[in-house]
Protein backbone atom coordinates (compact mmCIF):
# COMPACT_ATOMS: atom_id res chain seq x y z
CA UNK A 1 0.00 0.00 0.00
CA UNK A 2 1.41 3.34 -0.74
CA UNK A 3 -1.26 5.47 -2.45
CA UNK A 4 -1.60 8.23 0.11
CA UNK A 5 -5.38 8.49 0.58
CA UNK A 6 -5.25 4.71 1.42
CA UNK A 7 -2.47 4.84 3.86
CA UNK A 8 -4.67 7.69 5.58
CA UNK A 9 -7.47 5.54 6.37
CA UNK A 10 -5.72 2.58 7.28
CA UNK A 11 -4.22 4.97 9.41
CA UNK A 12 -7.46 6.12 10.76
CA UNK A 13 -8.93 2.56 11.08
CA UNK A 14 -6.55 1.73 13.30
CA UNK A 15 -6.97 4.77 15.24
CA UNK A 16 -10.26 3.20 15.63
CA UNK A 17 -8.88 -0.33 16.50
CA UNK A 18 -11.55 -1.57 19.29
CA UNK A 19 -9.39 -4.83 19.88
CA UNK A 20 -6.91 -5.30 22.44
CA UNK A 21 -5.40 -2.45 23.56
CA UNK A 22 -1.59 -4.03 23.44
CA UNK A 23 -2.65 -5.10 19.74
CA UNK A 24 -3.63 -1.48 18.91
CA UNK A 25 -0.54 0.11 19.98
CA UNK A 26 1.57 -2.63 18.00
CA UNK A 27 -0.67 -1.68 15.21
CA UNK A 28 0.12 2.20 15.85
CA UNK A 29 3.82 1.65 15.75
CA UNK A 30 4.15 -1.04 13.06
CA UNK A 31 4.19 1.96 10.42
CA UNK A 32 6.53 4.65 12.56
CA UNK A 33 9.17 1.49 13.27
CA UNK A 34 8.80 -0.06 9.91
CA UNK A 35 11.09 -3.38 11.47
CA UNK A 36 10.27 -6.51 10.58
CA UNK A 37 6.71 -8.10 12.45
CA UNK A 38 9.09 -10.71 14.21
CA UNK A 39 11.38 -7.64 15.59
CA UNK A 40 8.78 -5.92 16.24
CA UNK A 41 6.35 -8.00 18.87
CA UNK A 42 9.75 -9.36 20.56
CA UNK A 43 10.48 -6.30 21.36
CA UNK A 44 11.57 -5.85 25.44
CA UNK A 45 11.38 -2.72 27.49
CA UNK A 46 14.95 -3.30 28.42
CA UNK A 47 15.54 -2.07 24.93
CA UNK A 48 14.05 1.21 25.14
CA UNK A 49 16.03 4.52 25.66
CA UNK A 50 13.80 7.56 26.12
CA UNK A 51 16.34 9.75 26.95
CA UNK A 52 18.54 8.96 24.00
CA UNK A 53 14.88 8.26 21.85
CA UNK A 54 16.00 4.83 20.71
CA UNK A 55 15.39 1.82 20.52
CA UNK A 56 18.31 -0.45 20.52
CA UNK A 57 17.65 -4.48 18.58
CA UNK A 58 20.08 -6.68 19.95
CA UNK A 59 21.92 -8.58 17.15
CA UNK A 60 20.78 -11.98 18.30
CA UNK A 61 17.19 -10.24 17.38
CA UNK A 62 18.66 -8.82 14.20
CA UNK A 63 17.94 -11.09 10.53
CA UNK A 64 21.51 -10.12 10.04
CA UNK A 65 22.77 -10.65 13.60
CA UNK A 66 23.74 -6.96 13.91
CA UNK A 67 22.50 -4.35 16.25
CA UNK A 68 20.17 -2.41 14.89
CA UNK A 69 18.91 1.40 15.88
CA UNK A 70 15.46 2.22 15.40
CA UNK A 71 15.73 6.48 16.73
CA UNK A 72 11.90 6.98 17.75
CA UNK A 73 9.87 9.66 16.77
CA UNK A 74 7.86 12.26 19.49
CA UNK A 75 4.59 10.00 18.68
CA UNK A 76 5.94 6.48 19.45
CA UNK A 77 7.10 7.69 22.61
CA UNK A 78 4.20 9.09 23.43
CA UNK A 79 2.82 5.55 22.31
CA UNK A 80 4.86 3.99 24.36
CA UNK A 81 4.39 5.94 27.31
CA UNK A 82 0.63 5.18 27.29
CA UNK A 83 1.72 1.45 27.24
CA UNK A 84 4.18 1.27 29.90
CA UNK A 85 1.39 1.36 32.78
CA UNK A 86 -0.07 -1.60 31.41
CA UNK A 87 2.94 -3.80 30.38
CA UNK A 88 6.12 -1.94 31.82
CA UNK A 89 6.28 -4.15 34.96
CA UNK A 90 6.61 -7.29 32.14
CA UNK A 91 9.79 -7.82 29.89
CA UNK A 92 7.58 -7.92 26.30
CA UNK A 93 6.34 -4.82 25.26
CA UNK A 94 3.90 -6.63 23.47
CA UNK A 95 3.46 -9.45 25.58
CA UNK A 96 0.85 -12.76 24.52
CA UNK A 97 -2.50 -11.72 26.21
CA UNK A 98 -2.51 -15.19 27.23
CA UNK A 99 0.69 -15.71 28.38
CA UNK A 100 2.42 -12.43 29.44
CA UNK A 101 5.74 -14.41 30.00
CA UNK A 102 5.08 -14.77 26.17
CA UNK A 103 5.84 -12.54 23.27
CA UNK A 104 2.93 -11.27 21.33
CA UNK A 105 1.75 -14.03 18.20
CA UNK A 106 3.16 -13.80 14.74
CA UNK A 107 -0.41 -13.50 13.88
CA UNK A 108 -1.49 -10.97 16.02
CA UNK A 109 -0.57 -8.19 13.98
CA UNK A 110 -2.53 -9.49 10.83
CA UNK A 111 -4.68 -10.09 12.27
CA UNK A 112 -5.51 -6.81 13.76
CA UNK A 113 -5.46 -5.51 9.97
CA UNK A 114 -7.98 -8.06 9.22
CA UNK A 115 -10.34 -7.70 11.87
CA UNK A 116 -9.90 -3.77 10.34
CA UNK A 117 -11.46 -5.58 6.92
CA UNK A 118 -8.06 -5.06 5.62
CA UNK A 119 -7.01 -8.41 2.93
CA UNK A 120 -3.68 -9.72 2.85
CA UNK A 121 -3.16 -8.60 -0.50
CA UNK A 122 -3.82 -4.75 0.43
CA UNK A 123 -1.84 -4.87 3.71
CA UNK A 124 0.10 -7.22 6.14
CA UNK A 125 2.81 -6.49 9.07
CA UNK A 126 5.34 -6.90 6.60
CA UNK A 127 4.15 -4.35 4.21
CA UNK A 128 4.71 -1.18 6.12
CA UNK A 129 8.51 -1.74 5.00
CA UNK A 130 8.05 -1.16 1.52
CA UNK A 131 5.34 1.40 2.41
CA UNK A 132 8.23 3.34 3.83
CA UNK A 133 10.16 2.47 1.64
CA UNK A 134 8.84 3.61 -1.39
CA UNK A 135 7.43 6.99 -0.42
CA UNK A 136 10.60 7.59 1.70
CA UNK A 137 12.56 7.60 -1.63
CA UNK A 138 10.44 9.50 -3.62
CA UNK A 139 10.23 12.06 -1.23
CA UNK A 140 13.92 12.22 -1.84
CA UNK A 141 15.26 11.01 1.20
CA UNK A 142 19.08 9.76 1.07
CA UNK A 143 18.47 5.78 -0.50
CA UNK A 144 21.69 4.89 2.17
CA UNK A 145 19.85 6.12 4.77
CA UNK A 146 16.72 4.09 3.91
CA UNK A 147 18.35 1.37 3.35
CA UNK A 148 20.11 1.40 6.73
CA UNK A 149 16.75 1.99 8.25
CA UNK A 150 15.54 -1.02 6.96
CA UNK A 151 18.39 -3.07 8.47
CA UNK A 152 19.24 -4.29 5.26
CA UNK A 153 22.34 -6.68 4.28
CA UNK A 154 25.89 -4.76 4.50
CA UNK A 155 28.11 -6.59 1.74
CA UNK A 156 30.80 -6.91 4.37
CA UNK A 157 29.90 -8.58 7.35
CA UNK A 158 32.69 -6.94 9.55
CA UNK A 159 31.64 -3.57 8.14
CA UNK A 160 28.47 -4.17 9.02
CA UNK A 161 28.74 -5.04 12.31
CA UNK A 162 30.45 -1.83 12.92
CA UNK A 163 27.53 0.74 11.30
CA UNK A 164 24.64 -0.10 12.84
CA UNK A 165 24.83 3.64 13.77
CA UNK A 166 25.29 4.82 10.57
CA UNK A 167 23.73 7.75 9.54
CA UNK A 168 22.12 7.46 12.63
CA UNK A 169 22.03 11.69 12.36
CA UNK A 170 20.23 12.01 9.39
CA UNK A 171 17.61 9.02 10.21
CA UNK A 172 16.36 10.94 13.64
CA UNK A 173 15.48 13.24 11.30
CA UNK A 174 13.72 10.79 8.50
CA UNK A 175 11.93 9.00 11.30
CA UNK A 176 10.26 11.99 12.62
CA UNK A 177 9.53 13.08 9.23
CA UNK A 178 7.81 10.13 8.60
CA UNK A 179 6.01 10.16 11.68
CA UNK A 180 4.63 13.91 11.05
CA UNK A 181 3.95 12.67 7.12
CA UNK A 182 1.60 9.66 8.46
CA UNK A 183 0.13 12.07 11.22
CA UNK A 184 -1.08 14.78 8.13
CA UNK A 185 -2.20 11.86 6.17
CA UNK A 186 -4.21 10.50 9.03
CA UNK A 187 -5.45 13.92 9.60
CA UNK A 188 -5.93 15.38 5.92
CA UNK A 189 -8.67 13.09 3.87
CA UNK A 190 -6.89 14.89 0.70
CA UNK A 191 -3.54 14.05 -0.51
CA UNK A 192 -0.55 15.97 0.96
CA UNK A 193 3.44 15.89 0.25
CA UNK A 194 6.00 17.06 3.06
CA UNK A 195 9.28 18.48 1.58
CA UNK A 196 12.26 16.98 3.52
CA UNK A 197 13.67 19.76 5.89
Amino acid sequence: MIDPKAIGDLLRAINDYQGHFVTKCALRLAPLFFVRPGELRHAEWTEFNFEDAEWRIPAEKMKRRVVHVVPLCTQAISILRDLQPLTGNGKYVFPCVRASKRAMSENTINAGLRRLGYTKEEVTGHGFRSMASTLLNEQGWNRDAIERQLAHAERNNIRAAYNYAEYLSERRKMMQHWADYLDELTKNMKVIKLKIA
